[in-house]
């Protein structure tokens, strides 16, 4: 198991590019099925748990040619149905919550798929009720085999129906759209997620032939066609990864530049971060956040003590609330942080407490931040990344720290952040791979 050790306290400066977007990536290279015909993928993230999917369609015989670490060519003509039901493919899959995204295309395309139960992050129950329940209005029936722990999905055909989604579910509303491009008929879906990331999706089934209307709403139109065509994609640069950057850059006072970050996609992002009192420049698609001595945050209109928490789109994603519980760290001012989505989401905030941080965790969801005024520095600590966000929120307050840090189970960081210690060393900071 390999470890991150950093040397904190160093001001870092220069430019860096974003990666692809992690969560896209897997919606995205799950459509491929859809069609027999080529399609060619740009900016993919190169990373754990893309490269797991890119395996298990290898896996299945879907042709692929890694043309560059970040290009793929996939062609889904010949695939071997029969090895979904294998103990293989569920193990591989079941390690990799990302693979439930392959239900919707190979269900509309093979009217067979298999479900192991998922895996990836630690950070409390997430329930996939909302991909059965609206893959069964199209006409799916499920199984669930208690000795492999497996769902089985099969449907002699899929119809278009009307459906009120129960949560605007992103990985939900993506796997019933892939389904109900192929299905026979009209499919209504209200409440349907409408992120850049599903918004990106429905742009590429269009590219390949599908009828999507209310791309970037909460209602989506899809009239069935009987089959898609090849395309060529690319995706969006990570907003996760934009927002990460931002933060190490006000923790570690530091002149950063994010260059292609895709501003225009970021929705309530940089407004976030400026309410923590983070100045920011935007030239075109950069973002430059010069060096502060200081942030405050902003208090609302009466004073009282402001509280963030994530939402639907286009509200606040919580993939953002671990870097901006950290990045609050060392404001002046204070915050409740809520989040509402995950029960275990908060619970890293011990390591951040032990390393002199002023937080109360009220409960599962909830954590005040007090803070420190940059009157002290955090210290260097051993701890371990319980999930990727966590993990890397973890890492700026170790890059900020002083002395030395000992991060464990950095496989959780590399999960969804591309080379992130060689990139991170040519900012200047001083950050080694153990193994």
């Amino acid at each position: 198991m390999s470890i991150f050790e950093v040397i904190g306290g160093r001001k870092l400066s220069g430019s860096i590019i974003p990666q692809g977007a992690k969560n896209e990536a897997l919606q995205i290279i799950s459509a491929v099925l859809l069609t027999k015909e080529a399609v060619t993928i740009h900016n993919i993230p190169d990373i754990i748990d893309v490269n797991l999917l890119i395996e298990l369609l290898q896996e299945i015989d879907v042709k692929i040619n890694r043309v560059d670490a970040n290009t793929c060519v996939f062609q889904a003509d010949n695939v071997n149905v029969d090895y979904l039901s294998s103990e293989a493919f569920h193990k591989k899959s079941g390690r990799l919550r990302g693979a439930i995204m392959l239900v919707g295309p190979l269900l509309a395309r093979y009217k067979i798929a298999y479900l192991p139960k998922p895996g990836g992050d630690k950070i409390g129950r997430r329930k996939i009720d909302t991909h059965i329940l609206g893959l069964e209005k199209l006409g799916a029936v499920y199984t669930y085999n208690e000795n492999s722990n497996c769902f089985q999905l099969k449907a002699s055909e899929l119809k278009g129906c009307f459906m009120l989604l129960d949560e605007p579910s992103v990985t939900g509303t993506a796997n019933i759209v892939m389904a109900a491009v192929l299905a026979s008929g009209t499919t209504t879906i209200y409440n349907a997620a409408c992120e850049p990331y599903i918004q990106q999706l429905c742009k590429m089934l269009t590219r390949m032939g599908a009828k999507i209307e209310g791309i970037g709403s909460n209602m989506l139109i899809i009239t069935g066609v009987e089959q898609l065509n090849g395309t060529t994609h690319t995706m969006l640069p990570d907003m996760i990864e934009v927002g990460s950057f931002i933060g190490l850059a006000a923790m570690t006072q530091s002149d950063i530049t994010i260059k292609n970050a895709g501003v225009k996609e970021l929705g309530i992002i940089p407004e976030k971060f400026q309410q923590l009192g983070i100045k920011m420049n935007i030239h075109d698609d950069d973002i430059h956040i010069p060096s502060q001595d200081l942030y405050e945050i902003q208090t609302y209109l009466e004073g009282g003590i402001p509280t963030m928490y994530d939402n639907p789109w286009p509200g606040l994603t919580p993939d953002l609330l671990s870097i901006l519980l950290v990045t609050a760290i060392q404001a002046k001012g204070s915050i409740l942080i809520h989040q509402k989505m995950f029960e275990s989401r908060l619970f890293f905030v011990d390591k951040l407490i032990e390393m002199g941080a002023q937080i109360i965790l009220c409960d599962p969801h909830r954590a005040v931040v007090v803070g420190m005024e940059r009157q002290k520095k955090l210290r260097g600590i051993t701890m371990s990344s319980p999930d990727i966000r966590a993990g890397v929120a973890l890492l700026i307050a170790a890059l900020s720290a002083e002395g030395k840090s000992t991060i464990q189970n950095i496989e959780q960081i590399d999960r969804g952040y591309q080379n992130i210690d060689e990139r991170l060393k040519k900012l200047g900071a001083e950050i080694s791979r153990r193994v």
